[in-house]
């Protein structure tokens, strides 16, 4: 299931880039969050699962981790927009990074090999941002690419925090999903002042990729969960992050992205500091 799971999401990670490029970030992340609400939706009804009872904190922690979600879904796609495959995905996946450093301010005490996954994160990231000196036109586009798969891994990692700590053991899984798909919805549309244009239909090709990227999604976080339901959690954890490498193979086989090799090491280094920070 940790494969499956690294499998869907690295193939999500890949077509994210493409969606993008082809309707447009914010159309991109509607239709996206739209069947993700659809699919959920009716799940929940199917299954007349509970609104259970919460406190108003938990509420709004689960709407502040859903805004974060939603603000990282964004992000990410910018950043796949305007920036290769092989070097975004690796970087999204320090968001491990950022979940354990906030996990460490809440009290946490943090061992030798978390520390080194974090150092190791940290230097990858690092190389993966250097452009090479022999392509100056290419210098300028690299920046604005980290910085934007740098802002969704800290969404992330804080909204995967705030759930796994308050939320998630209260609402349960298919609720806070459902939340943060309704809150992605809600959000992209009040963002957006040509709604028309942004609900407008998709051609054939177009529709097909985005609704093969969102049921990946989907089929990831399924199998995620069926896998850490099973009680391997930490096996599971440490499979899903190959999704980075699956993602950055993918662009580099089937679009043929070219990085250097400094930055090729630091997307091997990015993704090795990823799997031992989920290790400990």
């Amino acid at each position: 299931m940790g494969l499956a799971a690294a499998l869907c999401w690295g193939s999500t990670d890949f077509l994210i880039g493409i969606n993008a490029r082809a309707v447009g970030v914010r159309r991109a992340v509607f239709f996206s969050q739209a069947i993700g609400f659809v699919i959920f939706s009716a799940w929940l009804w199917a299954t007349s699962a509970p609104w259970l009872e919460a406190s108003a904190s938990i509420w709004g922690l689960a709407l502040l981790a859903a805004c974060l979600t939603v603000g990282g879904t964004l992000a990410l796609s910018q950043a796949f927009a305007i920036g290769k495959a092989a070097m975004v995905a690796p970087l999204v996946t320090s968001y491990g990074a950022v979940t354990t450093l906030l996990s460490w301010i809440s009290g946490e005490r943090l061992g030798a090999l978390t520390l080194a996954g974090l150092a190791v994160c940290l230097l990858g990231v690092m190389l993966t941002a250097v452009s090479p000196g022999r392509q100056p036109g290419r210098s300028r586009s690299t920046l604005p690419a980290v910085t934007f798969a740098l802002i969704a891994a800290f969404c992330y990692g804080t909204g995967f925090w705030l759930q796994g700590k308050y939320t998630l053991p209260v609402l349960g899984p298919s609720l806070s999903l459902w939340l943060g798909y309704t809150v992605g919805l809600t959000a992209v549309l009040a963002l957006n002042t040509d709604r028309r244009a942004l609900v407008s239909r998709p051609n054939w090709r177009q529709g097909g990729l985005l609704l093969l990227a969102s049921l990946l999604s989907l089929a990831g976080f399924s199998a995620f969960a069926m896998g850490a339901g099973s009680g391997s959690l930490a096996i599971v954890t440490v499979l899903s992050t190959l999704s980075g490498g699956i993602a950055a193979l993918l662009g580099a086989l089937l679009l043929r992205e070219r990085l250097s090799a400094l930055q090729w090491l630091g997307v091997l280094t990015v993704l090795a500091g990823a799997l031992v920070l989920h290790m400990k």
